[in-house]
Parts: C-alpha cells; structure tokens; sequence
C-alpha cells in the first residue's frame, strides 16, 4: 500500500458506488477497481501523464478510461458527496488557490479606469 492510497474505511464507502462491480462471466477479467482508483488518485494527486502511471496501480489505458467513463456517468460527483457526507469538515479544505490564471492574466488595458459593479453608499 502506497502512502496516499485509499484507507479500508474509505474503500468501504467509495466501494458500492462504482458501476460494474459485479463484473462480466465472460471475456477478460475486470481489473482491481481499488488499484485502478489509486492510480486514478496518483494521476490527479501529482500531475503526472497518464502514460507515467506507475505499473503496481495496472494499465494505465485502464485508467484512463475508467475515470472519463465515470467522470461522464457522474461517478465521481456521487463519490465526493458521499465522502464529504462521512465528513463535513473537510468540505472548509476546499479552496481555489491552486488554480492557475492565464499568463495574461495580470495585464489589463493601458489607461483603462476600474469602475465598480455597485457603488456603496453610506447613511
């Protein structure tokens, strides 16, 4: 077990959620969904491409496919609002400071004047 991977208490939770788990009689054996999903975590958790996925979490076109599948089935909103049920207080670590702006971003029009949406007015 790796250092960020899913706890059991997690796994439980996260476990009912996933769609085909009681998996096909035929063809290929489906893939370990708790591996697949750390390394689904990996992925997000450090940035790194797909095709880097380390081997101990499986093929990473598994991967892949499985977390747009689920991201387009909405999975991945079930799963958040079930953890985030379990624990309220982690919804406080939820912030946009990570996300980055446009390199343009910080540069505005020369000479163009702020103007506020609304103009507070004191009594």
């Amino acid at each position: 077990m790796a250092r960020f991977d899913l706890s059991d208490a997690e796994w439980t939770i996260i476990s009912p959620l996933l769609p085909g788990a009681e998996g096909k009689k035929n063809g290929r054996p489906r893939p370990d969904d708790r591996k697949v999903l750390n390394g689904i975590f990996f992925v997000l958790r450090t940035g790194t491409p797909w095709r880097d996925l380390p081997e101990r979490y499986g093929p990473y076109t598994t991967a892949y496919n499985r977390f747009n599948r689920w991201a387009k089935k909405g999975i991945w909103l079930r799963i958040f609002e079930a953890l985030a049920a379990k624990s309220p207080q982690s919804l406080q670590l939820i912030d946009s400071s990570i996300i980055r702006a446009h390199q343009h971003a910080a540069g505005g029009k020369k000479g163009a004047r702020i103007t506020p949406l609304a103009v507070l007015v004191e009594d």
